[in-house]
């Protein structure tokens, strides 16, 4: 019997990104930015790059605006309609946000994304397994499977519409910690981006199945990945 070896464990994606993709001088989208803190990681490590970090979440984008950094720029936009000329990236960035983009958009999301990358750029995605304790935790309220099949679908037609070339194929771990269920409403329920009030049965049943996993240290989880790597032909 082999025993497949465990996955690697990354807390950081930027060293993956820059394992991948040439990231000297490059001009950047991250669409979906969030709080943009790789971008931000990159452009210290790479300040010959910019980057223009793209937000629907208006909420996150004007704390993003009080919180400027040089050579990044934000817009509020979604990857279904990025204001910004064919061919002007060099590479696409998606973190944890394809899933997000509403399904009847993802069509155009990808002809987005086609039409702003250069021939020979690159697209980075990277998205969620469907599996995994931390996984079960969030169907209890937020089944994301519909949403993420999509995105992967999305991607495979992408890889065969003959506009892109499959470049990589990457799965590795993201450990995540919660100091208590607090904390997990705080960063997983409660964010600015979803609504996702749900009753109180639904959250003691929540509650029941996150103090199976509390510890001393906290509850403690790992995050399977998947990163899509295409090239633009």
């Amino acid at each position: 019997m082999v025993l497949e070896a465990p996955l690697r464990q990354l807390t950081n994606e930027l060293i993956l990104l820059n394992e991948l993709v040439p990231l000297q001088a490059q001009r950047i989208v991250e669409l979906g930015c969030g709080n943009a803190r790789l971008s931000r990681g990159l452009l210290q490590q790479y300040p010959q790059c910019h980057v223009t970090g793209l937000e629907v979440d208006s909420i996150q984008h004007a704390a993003n605006l009080a919180n400027p950094a040089e050579r990044l720029e934000f817009v509020e936009a979604g990857a279904q309609a990025i204001p910004a000329p064919d061919a002007s990236f060099d590479l696409a960035i998606m973190l944890k946000s394809l899933h997000h983009v509403p399904l009847d958009l993802m069509e155009q999301a990808l002809a987005e994304v086609e039409r702003v990358i250069r021939p020979g750029g690159y697209w980075y995605v990277s998205e969620p397994v469907y599996e995994g304790d931390l996984n079960e935790l969030m169907r209890v309220f937020n089944d994301e499977g519909m949403v993420r099949a999509a995105a992967q679908a999305l991607l495979d037609r992408a890889a065969a519409n003959g506009h892109w070339e499959r470049v990589d194929d990457v799965y590795f771990d993201v450990p995540v910690a919660y100091r208590d269920f607090a904390d997990f409403e705080r960063r997983m329920v409660n964010v600015t981006y979803a609504d996702r009030r749900f009753d109180e049965a639904t959250r003691t049943r929540l509650l029941a199945i996150f103090e199976r996993h509390m510890t001393a240290d906290g509850a403690r989880f790992v995050r399977p990945m998947h990163v899509t790597l295409l090239r633009r032909r």
